[in-house]
C-alpha cells in the first residue's frame, strides 16, 4: 500500500497544477506566451517524478510541468518561464513554458528540451549512452545516488511523436546497446487536431514490440495508484538490469493542445465529456477520502493550494523583463585555446598525410583523455573509416570508445548533445558531406541551441567530423560541399584545414573547444593524390601544438614594392581553393596574395579586411555552387567593410550552379574551379 504521504504529496500538487491551468486561462492577456499544460497528465507525471534522485537525468516534454512540480521546482519558478521573465532559471526568457534545463544537486538534471515534437529521444538516449561508458570506465564522472543506486534516464514523450523517424533511431541504439533508459509516453490520443486513428495503426506499446529487448507496459496513467507502483517498479528494474523499458500512459487531455490552440477549435463535445470523465483528480480525491482523510482536509489542500498559486503568480507578474543587453550572451562558452602553442614544425619529424595528421592527432586526444570516444559509421576496428582516417584506433583503445554505429546521421549528431552532458567527449563521425542532411534537425534543433537556451549550462562539447569536396569521379552523393548550409546554422563553429599541419592544431583546439565544431576535411587532401596537393603534406607538428580556431594565414605574399605600386590583388579561400589559388598564382610574378581562412566560423575578419584593403583587389575563392553561398556573402561583407579602398569589384569564383556533381571525370572538371578559371579572375583584376 502507498503510504498515505504520498497519495497526499501527489493530491496537494495536482491541485497547484489546476490552480495554474485556471490561472494562466483566467489571466489570458497576461499569459500572452504560448503554453501548454499538465491538465489530465498529472497522475503519471508526478509518478514518474517521486522516483527519481538527483544522480538521475529527465527529459520533460512541453506539457510536463507536473514532473517539474514533483521534482521540487515551485509554481513561481514555473511562472517565470511562463512569462519569459528575466529571472527565468532555466532559459532567461528565451524560451516556452515547460522548456527546462537543470544542472544541480538536489534534484535530477535536465538537459535543454526543444520544442520539436520527439526531438528529444536521441540526445536523452546519448545521456544514457554516456552514462553506460562512465559506468564501464569506472570514471570519477560517474555519479551514484545517496543509497549507492545508479542513475536511470527517463525520456518523456507524447504519443503522436512516435511516428517521428529520430525516436525509432533512439530505440534502435537503446535497444542494441541495452542502454538504461525509460521511455515514458503519455498518451492522450491527440496530435493537435490529429486523431490517434488517423495517424497511427498501434500504440506505442504496440509499436514498442518491433524493437527486440525494448521491455514495455501500457497502464491507466490517471490512476494514481498503479501508476506510482507500476513507475516504481520500472525505475528500480532499470537501475538494476541496465536495459531500456517502455511505459505507454493513457491519460486524458483535459486542457488546450496549447494556449494558442482551442480544444473546442477541433473537439467534438462527446470527446472532450469522455476525457473529462477520467479527470485524475476527482479520482484521487475519492481514494482518499476511502482511505479516511477528510473532505474537509481536502478540500483545505485545495484552498491552499489556490491561494499560494494567486500569489505565486502575482510575484511572476511583477518580476523583471530580461536584459535586452544581454541577449547576446550565451551563444558559446569562453575556448581554453586562444593562442598558437606547440611545435609546428619540430626538427626530425617527418611529412605526414592530412588523413594521417587527422588520426594522430585523435590518438593522442584519446591517451590524454579517457572520455574521448570515437563513433560513426564503418569508423570501427574492421575498417577504420572509409578513408582509413580511423585506421589501428579501434585495436589500441577498444570497441567501447572506438565503435560503429548504424546508417543514423540523426542519431550520430543528435546523442552528442547527451554525451557531453554526462561529461563524456564525443568525437563522430559523418561519412560524407552529402549524408550530414538526415542530421541537420538534431544539429540545428538540439545542438546549436543547447548553449544559448540553456543560458550556458549545456554546451555541447563534441567534435564532428565531415568529409566533404569532389576528388575526381566521386558523383552526385559523395562530392559535395556543405559549408553554405552549416553556417547558416548559428551556434556551431566550422574548421576546414588545407594541410597536415593546420588539421592537427585544429582536431586538438576543437576537442578541447567546450563548444560544438564541425570539421570539414577535403577528402582529395587527404591523401595528397590530387596533382598540385603535395603542399597538403607538412611536418607533423608535436603533441601539445594547438591552433586557435578564427585565425586565417597568409600562406602566399606579394612583392611590397608591387603592392605600393597597386599591382598586386588578394585570393581569399580555404580547402582545395588553397592550392587552386596558389597554381594560379606561379603565373604572376609576385602579384598575388593568398589568405587561407582555416576556419570559416569564427572567422578571422581583421585578417581577412587588413589584407583586402592593401590590395584593393579581392577574389573570394570556394569549391561551392556560386549563388546564395559563403562565398558570396564573404564578398558582400568585404565590399561593405572595404569600400573605400577597393580598385574593382570583388569577384567571386565557385563550381556552376549545378545540383550535384556529375560523375564523369569531364563533367567533374567543367563544373568546379580550376587554376586555369582563377587565373582568368586574376588578370581581370589586374588590368582595372
Amino acid at each position: 500500500m502507498i503510504d498515505k504521504k504520498i497519495l497526499l504529496k501527489a493530491f496537494r500538487l495536482m491541485c497547484t497544477a489546476k490552480a495554474m491551468t485556471d490561472t494562466y486561462e483566467a489571466n489570458r492577456q497576461i499569459c500572452k506566451y504560448v503554453h501548454a499544460t499538465s491538465r489530465g497528465h498529472e497522475v503519471i507525471q508526478l509518478a514518474t517524478a517521486f522516483q527519481l534522485s538527483p544522480c538521475d537525468y529527465i527529459s520533460p516534454y512541453y506539457r510536463d510541468e507536473s514532473i517539474l512540480l514533483g521534482l521540487g521546482f515551485s509554481p513561481y519558478t514555473l511562472m517565470l518561464q511562463l512569462l519569459a521573465k528575466g529571472e527565468d532559471i532555466f532559459t532567461g526568457g528565451r524560451e516556452y513554458y515547460s522548456h527546462p534545463n537543470y544542472r544541480g544537486v538536489d534534484k535530477p538534471n535536465i538537459i535543454h528540451q526543444s520544442s520539436a515534437t520527439g526531438m528529444q529521444a536521441i540526445p536523452t538516449t546519448g545521456i544514457a549512452q554516456g552514462l553506460q561508458y562512465l559506468e564501464f570506465i569506472n570514471s570519477p564522472l560517474y555519479k551514484k545516488g545517496k543509497d549507492g543506486e545508479l542513475p536511470v534516464v527517463i525520456c518523456s514523450l507524447g504519443d503522436a511523436c512516435l511516428t517521428e523517424g529520430e525516436v525509432s533511431e533512439a530505440f534502435q541504439f537503446a535497444v542494441l546497446k541495452k542502454l538504461p533508459i525509460i521511455y515514458l509516453v503519455q498518451d492522450n490520443g491527440w496530435g493537435i487536431s490529429v486523431s490517434a486513428d488517423e495517424a497511427r495503426t498501434m500504440n506505442a506499446s504496440e509499436f514498442a514490440q518491433g524493437f527486440k529487448g525494448l521491455q514495455r507496459i501500457s497502464i491507466d496513467g490517471s490512476d494514481f495508484v498503479q501508476s506510482y507502483e507500476v513507475m516504481k517498479s520500472v525505475v528500480e528494474k532499470v537501475r538494476e538490469n541496465r536495459q531500456p523499458f517502455l511505459v505507454h500512459a493513457k491519460v486524458p487531455l483535459l486542457a488546450h493542445h496549447t494556449s494558442g490552440v482551442r480544444k473546442e477549435f477541433y473537439r467534438s463535445a462527446d470527446d472532450l465529456a469522455s476525457h473529462a470523465a477520467q479527470d485524475p483528480l476527482p479520482k484521487l480525491k475519492k481514494q482518499l477520502l476511502d482511505l479516511g482523510i477528510g473532505e474537509n482536509d481536502l478540500n483545505e489542500i485545495e484552498s491552499v493550494a489556490k491561494t499560494e498559486v494567486a500569489q505565486q503568480f502575482a510575484n511572476a507578474v511583477a518580476a523583471a523583463e530580461p536584459d535586452p543587453a544581454k541577449v547576446e550572451q550565451h551563444v558559446f562558452v569562453p575556448t581554453p585555446v586562444t593562442e598558437e602553442k606547440g611545435e609546428r614544425s619540430p626538427s626530425g619529424n617527418e611529412k605526414v598525410l592530412m588523413v594521417d595528421a587527422a588520426l594522430f592527432a585523435i590518438r593522442e586526444i584519446m591517451e590524454d583523455n579517457p572520455e574521448a570516444v570515437l563513433y560513426g559509421q564503418d569508423v570501427g576496428r574492421r575498417l577504420g573509416g572509409v578513408f582509413r582516417e580511423a585506421a589501428t584506433l579501434a585495436e589500441q583503445f577498444g570497441d567501447h570508445r572506438v565503435f560503429n554505429t548504424a546508417i543514423q546521421e540523426a542519431y550520430i549528431i543528435g546523442s552528442t548533445v547527451g554525451m557531453s552532458a554526462t561529461g563524456v567527449k564525443p568525437i563522430v563521425e559523418v561519412q560524407f558531406g552529402d549524408y550530414i542532411y538526415p542530421g541537420i534537425n538534431q544539429l540545428s534543433t538540439e545542438v546549436s541551441k543547447s548553449c544559448y537556451l540553456s543560458c550556458g549550462k549545456f554546451p555541447v562539447q563534441t567534435v564532428i567530423r565531415v568529409p566533404v569536396g569532389a576528388y575526381g569521379g566521386g558523383g552526385p552523393y559523395h562530392s559535395g560541399c556543405v559549408e553554405s548550409l552549416l553556417l547558416s546554422i548559428k551556434g556551431i563553429m566550422i574548421a576546414y584545414p588545407a594541410n597536415a599541419a593546420d588539421m592537427k592544431g585544429l582536431m586538438k583546439a576543437a576537442f578541447l573547444d567546450p563548444n560544438p565544431v564541425i570539421m570539414l576535411e577535403h577528402k582529395g587532401l587527404y591523401w595528397s593524390k590530387v596533382p598540385g596537393t603535395e603542399d597538403a603534406k607538412s611536418v607533423e607538428p608535436s603533441r601539445d601544438y594547438v591552433l586557435p580556431l578564427g585565425k586565417a594565414n597568409i600562406i602566399l605574399s606579394a612583392d611590397e614594392e608591387k603592392i605600393i605600386n597597386g599591382e598586386t590583388c588578394c585570393i581569399i579561400t580555404y580547402g582545395m581553393g588553397v592550392y587552386w589559388a596558389k597554381e594560379a598564382a606561379k603565373k604572376f610574378d609576385k602579384q598575388v596574395e593568398i589568405v587561407d581562412l582555416r576556419t570559416l566560423f569564427p572567422l578571422d575578419e581583421d585578417l581577412i579586411f587588413s589584407t583586402v584593403k592593401k590590395h584593393g583587389k579581392c577574389l573570394v575563392l570556394t569549391e561551392e555552387q556560386e549563388n546564395n553561398s559563403f562565398a558570396e556573402a564573404l564578398a558582400g561583407r568585404i565590399s561593405k567593410e572595404c569600400f573605400r579602398f577597393l580598385d574593382a569589384p570583388v569577384e567571386v569564383l565557385g563550381a556552376l550552379n549545378l545540383p550535384a556533381v556529375p560523375m564523369n571525370i569531364l563533367l567533374e572538371k567543367a563544373m568546379l574551379p580550376n587554376a586555369e578559371k582563377v587565373a582568368v579572375i586574376i588578370n581581370k583584376l589586374l588590368d582595372y
